[in-house]
């Protein structure tokens, strides 16, 4: 529990006028930090005195989660994600000995006997030691060779403990070495620190966005230019195609290298919901940029001669209106020319949205949500250039995760197969019959993954909340089969924003750590999410934002009734969005629970427009610094605080490298709590980036510290 007694509250002004705790903004400043490890030092010390009930000698609780989270965490026997570039199936591995991680590759054959063979390209500890740096892998992008080359020039992204800002180093896969850049006397490409990226058109050019100097990010912090740069030249002279509003969110550029259909893309964010699309001529000079006539609130994207269009509201095209949420193609050079040809592979309804597209050579693998359960279609042109479509392996059932091995050059997926209770498994299967009016082969086993907890005696089951204008609230529950004496243990997860939808995955170390043990586990699929589709989500923006949080308040109401559990014994846990859901939840509707995890949080809804990449979220939460905040503050948990309510225990955690949501707002809100004498504990980990922790031991340890607050806090055990 929290050590501070009621003292005169320290809030901050309903209007926003004030704020006592601004202090805590400052990311690094000394006092600052002084007083996060002062509460990380006080949260750890509460949490590890709790004693494991299920060991006699009193071992500490959080040490026995940590060992099991960490232990499936650093698995041997995890399944190795892999992407197929060329001969060579590449895959970024962490455990225990390699905690930041090994880069490396083996081949098709190797991966399908079961015990490959790995060849390490790059050991990132082995970096971070040999350069005294903390880099944290962001990925690897490469470069397409000539028919017949292999695969060898590389860009690798990597990031100062886990932070949304990277660098962009090229590594060489002949050497297995980075390219020395200019001023070491080599000629390789390297982006310095920013929120931008780098990506390849050939051998000697690639398009970069990145913080060029003064006036070139826009308010969010992202880069708003695109530029051409090319081998052997000053980044800083590299040639300017497009530059954005700095009001805009972002500018991205990406390179298409489909043999045959090679072309160049400029999107410009102007918000999360509003873009504009531009294909580059970089046959003229200077790059010509063509507009892509369409709603901003509109996807495109584009695979071979097709444009595929994905409509977030209504679309009226010569007459027909296709609806928001379905999944319209026709052909690009018509569609440019004025002559729009198009035909809808996917109509949503009133239970249905389209949850994912991938794309092969010959096909567009859809895969569909019907009230939060997936099902797979798949779709082609026939000898006469006409859409037909078949389901595709309906006997599979959990959820379903699809992508192409490699689009440009053949039909073939990867398929994932996974339930709350079922261990995930991999499949591959190719679908190169189905142009040819065949059906595909049955796909092939590759991996499955060990069980990770006990799982006997517990069920999963699907129900439906009504909210507080009538709305039927979808939800899973995964629990015990039979009811025990009393209450059941119950955390309940949400997240409801940015059209995000929360679907079925196996448990892992929540059912080791929380299902295990007796706990029940109940995912709520609230508005503001996409299980629904844009409809869905857009019924809880701005103005709206409210429904999300009486859809997670009625499915908490729903477990009640329903006998599931009590308020007592009923906890809440979200992060990012979700941590503004929750801190919503503690502030709005603090009789309903027992305890309350609020993770990598929005909660100063006044001032998060001005911090880190918030800017970037108005068009989902409005502008505080305009009228909108009338609307906002009523679900700004910082403002909503009242030192006459009683609140259930809180535990907040953060990051202190988050630069995407700022740790100032879980700093803040727990000095607040602290202020008026509540229950508060909080946790920031050094590093970590918004996922909270930058290696599998920080992300044990923080999840073993919040499971140890859950069940301490919850009591008894069903």
């Amino acid at each position: 529990m929290s050590e501070h007694a009621p003292s005169d509250p320290q809030l901050p002004a309903s209007d926003g006028s004030s704020d006592p705790h601004l202090w805590l903004e400052e990311v690094t400043g000394e006092d600052a930090l002084a007083w996060v490890r002062e509460r990380n030092d006080r949260a750890a010390a509460e949490l590890d005195a709790v004693p494991d009930p299920d060991e006699p000698a009193g071992e500490p609780l959080a040490a026995t989660l940590q060992e099991e989270i960490l232990a499936i965490l650093d698995a041997e026997d995890r399944i190795p994600a892999v992407t197929l570039r060329g001969e060579h199936l590449y895959n970024l591995w962490t455990d225990a000995e390699h905690e930041r991680g090994l880069w490396r590759r083996t081949t098709m054959e190797q991966y399908r006997g079961g015990d490959p063979e790995w060849e390490i390209l790059l050991d990132v500890d082995d970096l971070n030691r040999e350069e005294d740096e903390d880099w944290v892998w962001h990925g690897a992008q490469l470069l397409r060779p000539a028919e017949g080359e292999p695969y060898r020039h590389a860009l690798i992204d990597l990031s100062h403990g886990g932070s949304d800002a990277d660098v962009t180093r090229e590594f060489d896969l002949e050497t297995l070495s980075f390219v020395p850049p200019p001023e070491d006397g080599g000629q390789g490409f390297l982006r310095p620190a920013a929120k931008g990226g780098l990506s390849w058109i050939d051998r000697d050019t690639v398009w970069v966005s990145t913080d060029f100097g003064e006036d070139t990010l826009t308010t969010s912090g992202y880069a708003r230019q695109a530029r051409i740069w090319r081998r052997g030249t000053p980044l800083a002279e590299a040639e300017l195609v497009f530059e954005a509003a700095e009001t805009d969110m972002a500018v991205f550029a990406a390179h298409d290298s489909t043999p045959g259909w090679e072309r160049d893309w400029v999107i410009q964010a102007h918000a999360f919901y509003d873009s504009t699309h531009y294909l580059v001529d970089r046959g003229q000079q200077p790059p010509a940029l063509i507009r892509i006539d369409v709603p901003g609130d509109l996807e495109v994207s584009a695979h071979r001669d097709l444009a595929i269009l994905s409509p977030r509201s209504d679309w009226e095209v010569e007459g027909t209106t296709y609806p928001a949420g379905s999944l319209v193609v026709g052909d690009l050079a018509a569609f440019l020319d004025g002559r729009p040809e198009l035909t809808m592979l996917f109509e949503p309804t009133p239970t249905t949205s389209l949850a994912g597209l991938s794309i092969t050579r010959g096909t567009l693998v859809l895969t569909v949500l019907e009230d939060v359960v997936h099902r797979l279609e798949v779709h082609h042109r026939d000898e006469h250039g006409a859409w037909v479509h078949q389901d595709l392996f309906p006997e599979l059932t959990g959820a379903l995760g699809v992508r192409a091995v490699d689009s440009e050059v053949d039909d073939r997926i990867w398929l994932s197969v996974t339930d709350f209770l079922e261990p995930t498994g991999l499949r591959i299967a190719d679908l190169v019959e189905v142009p040819l009016g065949g059906h595909p082969e049955e796909p092939e086993t590759l991996r499955t993954t060990p069980a990770r907890f006990d799982a006997e005696g517990l069920e999963v089951t699907q129900h439906f909340a009504l909210s507080a204008d009538g709305t039927r609230i979808p939800y899973f529950q995964i629990g015990p089969a039979e009811a025990g004496e009393g209450p059941a243990p119950t955390l309940l997860y949400g997240y409801g924003g940015f059209e995000i939808s929360l679907t079925p995955a196996y448990l892992g170390a929540t059912g080791k750590a929380w299902s295990e043990r007796g706990g029940t586990y109940v995912i709520a699929n609230i508005r503001g999410g996409g299980e629904y589709g844009p409809t869905w989500h857009q019924a809880a923006l701005t103005e709206r934002r409210q429904r999300a949080y009486e859809d997670f308040a009625a499915v908490a109401r729903d477990l009640v009734e329903r006998g599931v559990t009590d308020a007592a014994h009923l906890a809440v846990r979200g992060g990012s969005n979700g941590g503004l859901l929750t801190g919503n939840m503690l502030t709005q509707y603090p009789e309903l629970f027992g305890a309350v995890v609020i993770q990598v949080p929005l909660l100063d809804m006044k001032r998060y427009s001005h911090l880190l990449a918030g800017a970037s979220w108005m068009a989902e939460y409005g502008d505080p610094d305009t009228a909108d905040w009338e609307f906002i503050r009523r679900f700004s948990p910082y403002h909503l605080l009242d030192a006459d309510t009683a609140y259930p225990p809180a535990f907040l955690l953060t990051s202190t490298r988050d630069d995407r949501v700022h740790p100032g707002h879980a700093r803040k809100m727990t000095a607040a709590l602290e202020s008026i004498g509540a229950d508060v504990r909080a946790f920031e980990n050094i590093e970590g980036g918004h996922g909270g922790a930058a290696t599998n031991e920080q992300a044990a340890r923080m999840n073993a510290l919040m499971y140890t607050f859950l069940w301490d806090q919850l009591g008894d055990r069903a």
